[in-house]
C-alpha cells in the first residue's frame, strides 16, 4: 500500500523543531492496516498553499498513493491553509471525516471545534487532513480507522 504523508508546518520545515506528527501517522496507520505493508512518500512543507497543492497532486497522480494523510494547517490562523489546498485538488469532498473528528475530539479537548480538517477523493486517492499534534493524530486516526478501511476498499474496486 502506498501512502503519502505530508506535514504542513512552517517551523518543522525550517528545522525549528522535529516533526513528531508525521511519524505518529505511520504508527497509527500500522494499527489500522496491520496486514498491509506500507510504503511512504513523505513531504515536510511550510504552510504554503501552492506547495501543498502541488504535493497533493504529485502524490495522488504521479506517485499513485492510495491514501494521503496530512497533519497540520487545519486551525483558524491565516497560515492554516491545508483544508483550502485539499478542497482545491479533490473531486469529491467527504466532510464526515472532519465532522466526526471534531465531535469525538471535542469530548477530549473543547478547542477541537477550531479544527477545519476535511477529507476527499482525487481520482483513486483518499486525502485526509489531521490536526498538527501527535496526540491529536493518534486520537483522530483511531476514530477514523473503520472509515479509512471502507473507503479504500471502495476505491480499490472502482474501474
Amino acid at each position: 500500500m502506498k501512502i503519502g504523508r505530508i506535514t504542513a508546518s512552517d517551523r518543522a520545515s525550517a528545522g525549528v523543531y522535529l516533526d513528531l506528527s508525521g511519524p505518529a501517522i505511520e504508527e497509527s496507520l500500522a494499527k489500522i492496516f496491520p496486514s498491509e505493508t506500507a510504503e511512504y512518500a513523505i513531504r515536510l512543507l511550510p504552510d504554503d498553499r501552492a506547495q501543498l497543492e502541488l504535493a497533493l497532486i504529485e502524490l495522488a497522480d504521479d506517485e499513485r498513493c492510495e491514501l494521503i494523510v496530512t497533519t497540520g494547517g487545519t486551525g483558524p490562523t491565516d497560515r492554516d491553509i491545508t483544508p483550502e489546498a485539499t478542497r482545491s485538488v479533490i473531486g469529491k469532498e467527504l466532510p464526515g471525516f472532519g465532522e466526526i473528528m471534531r465531535l469525538k475530539s471535542f469530548e477530549i479537548a473543547p478547542t477541537a471545534i477550531l479544527s477545519r480538517a476535511t477529507a476527499g477523493i482525487r481520482g483513486r486517492t483518499l486525502i485526509v487532513n489531521l490536526p498538527g499534534s501527535p496526540k491529536a493524530v493518534r486520537e483522530c486516526l483511531a476514530i477514523l480507522g473503520p472509515a479509512l478501511r471502507e473507503c479504500l476498499a471502495h476505491l480499490r474496486e472502482r474501474p
